[in-house]
């Protein structure tokens, strides 16, 4: 919690800050650069991506303080491929990520990460800033995800919780869309449909008690859902190659206990120390009651090799 409410300050104050004038000349000029790029692009298509690389390790030898030998790496992507042409705009994002932990007193290589998530709305020009949108968002992991323990002997074991698709997350829905520029844009939608799919093999075990496990009933693989969703998406830079990116996903679902707000916000902060090397914090939190009863967080942090394409 500590670190959510001190991230929630930072976000503060760089809001503050940017909101100089300088900072609104930057926002004006890029929102021109990008008017002019989609101008000259014969399909209308503007299309960019990044790949990180973050790279921790850990040795130690005869150190008296203590310590564990460890070596971490975690690999990520962030494209967008947005396409803007006369009165119709479509903004898509992939975002995936995975990381993995191997220390010396672990029988185990332990996940540091495991994303995968795709994000798309299409709009169509109501009034000046507005559109009608239809969005869709999915989202899951990788690889299998696990428990860890120690048996009656104190070895360690683990045990298998989840794993690709399980849970997946589908959540679509029409709505309307404002779009200040490419950086700043909010998407609302009143009749969201949600799906959660899991593997069956989780709901269908002695005792299995509905809704245990993500919210799905005994013996079934998936759930649905139909709310109110909204997202908000807004990056700035708060000087000279420190960008901050922000993503925030709000959902209330009519069919049950619709004042459980799911609530799903992304940082991301790179302060870029030339064109491959940056220093990179990726925060998410997450309040979902039928995952978890209370926040869950995750936090990266580390010197990355980047490539721009």
């Amino acid at each position: 919690m500590k670190k959510f409410l001190f991230v929630l300050s930072l976000i503060a104050s760089a809001t503050v800050v940017q909101a100089q004038n300088s900072e609104k000349e930057l926002i004006k000029n890029t929102e021109q650069a990008v008017k002019k790029l989609a101008d000259t692009i014969p399909n209308g298509w503007i299309k960019k991506g990044n790949i990180s690389f973050l790279f921790n390790q850990s040795n130690f030898n005869n150190w008296t303080a203590g310590g564990e030998n460890n070596l971490s790496g975690n690999l990520g992507i962030n494209y967008d491929f947005n396409y803007k042409k006369n009165d119709v705009s479509w903004d898509n994002k992939v975002l995936a990520s995975y990381g993995l932990l191997q220390s010396e007193n672990s029988s185990f290589n332990k996940k540091t990460d495991d994303r995968l998530e795709f994000n798309s709305i299409l709009g169509k020009q109501a009034f000046e800033n507005w559109y009608y949108s239809f969005f869709l968002n999915f989202r899951t992991q990788f690889t299998k995800g696990y428990q860890y323990g120690k048996d009656a002997n104190g070895a360690e074991i683990r045990n298998h919780t989840t794993s690709f698709l399980s849970p997946g997350y589908l959540t679509l829905g029409p709505g309307m869309y404002w779009k200040k520029n490419e950086n700043l844009r909010i998407n609302f939608a009143p009749l969201t449909s949600k799906f959660t799919f899991v593997d069956n093999a989780f709901t269908s075990t002695p005792g299995y008690v509905d809704g245990d496990y993500f919210g799905v009933d005994a013996n079934k693989s998936m759930r649905y859902e139909l709310g109110f969703y909204a997202s908000a998406y807004y990056k700035f830079n708060l000087m000279t190659n420190v960008s901050f990116e922000n993503t925030l996903n709000l959902y209330s679902n009519y069919l049950e206990d619709p004042q459980n707000v799911d609530i799903d916000y992304s940082l991301n902060v790179v302060l870029k120390i030339n064109k491959y090397l940056s220093t990179n914090v990726q925060f998410q939190a997450i309040y979902d009651d039928n995952a978890f009863q209370g926040f869950q967080t995750r936090e990266v942090f580390g010197l990355g090799v980047n490539y721009g394409f």
